[in-house]
């Protein structure tokens, strides 16, 4: 019987916090990852841009690998262009966004801090989710780039900048004069749980840290459970799960590193897509 296969797609490595929930809920799934590195970081993309790449770029990847369902594993394209994708590509598509429901829900002192990119901080949809699940809380914001940067740093092998995430968290943290100490953190980014044990660390005391990941593993499950394979796929027997970049790395020993990491999710290959 032919596997069922999905896309998980960033503009970096954070998509392989969301892989990882998919493929413990989900084992009997082929998996390809494609980020897209060319246009990174999606954060400082300006909207029109950012749809455009989108659009672009996926309708040609799933023209020469088909697959059953693209899973998009990054907060600033999902709240800038699932409307867009879901209108023109014809396969089911699971978005990320912020998981303020949730945050919600756990939280004891009704303070809550989103970190996300600045994009995503910024979005519409982000305040629509607030105002409907969080509207009796207090969500303080942090927008930033750098994070992401952080944890792409670390999967490539290089010590995380303590200093550097301490900055960004300064806000939060009584011991840099913060009035208003969120008990729970929202990871607004898919990147940012690759960073949840630095993150934890900078606070005197334990915060509950919420993502997005298993509720997108148990969103795929649901919709391929009963989905038919599309017939492009019913002539495939490659069962190999690979991973694609879009832009030449200049730092040879960076891509071994990565490569190796790859390796270790369970990942074929790390090739650059043309």
């Amino acid at each position: 019987m032919l596997n069922k296969r999905i896309l998980v797609f960033d503009s970096g490595v954070g998509g392989l916090s969301v892989y990882q929930e998919i493929i413990r809920l989900n084992p009997s799934l082929r998996c390809h990852y494609l980020f897209d590195n060319a246009y990174f970081p999606y954060g400082e993309l300006a909207y029109d841009v950012l749809v455009e790449r989108l659009l672009t770029l996926l309708t040609h990847f799933i023209t020469t690998h088909p697959v059953d369902l693209i899973v998009i594993a990054c907060n600033s394209a999902s709240t800038a262009a699932l409307d867009d994708l879901r209108a023109t590509l014809d396969v089911p598509i699971v978005g990320v966004v912020p998981a303020i429901k949730p945050a919600a829900s756990i939280t004891k002192n009704n303070v809550i801090g989103l970190l996300a990119t600045p994009a995503t901080i910024a979005r519409g949809y982000t305040n629509t989710l607030i105002e409907r699940f969080a509207s009796d809380k207090t969500v303080l914001r942090i927008g930033s780039t750098k994070l992401v940067t952080l944890a792409e740093d670390k999967l490539l092998g290089r010590p995380v900048n303590v200093d550097d995430l301490l900055a960004i968290l300064s806000p939060w943290l009584p011991s840099q004069g913060a009035i208003q100490v969120p008990d729970t953190l929202i990871l607004g980014c898919t990147h940012f749980p690759l960073l949840k044990s630095e993150i934890q660390a900078c606070f005197e005391k334990p915060v509950q840290l919420v993502d997005s990941g298993k509720a997108i593993a148990l969103r795929v499950k649901q919709l391929l459970a009963n989905k038919q394979i599309d017939e492009e796929r019913k002539s495939q027997t490659d069962l190999t799960a690979n991973a694609f970049y879009t832009k030449i790395f200049n730092d040879q020993a960076a891509l071994a590193t990565l490569t190796a990491s790859f390796t270790n999710y369970g990942f074929n290959s790390l090739t650059l897509y043309k």
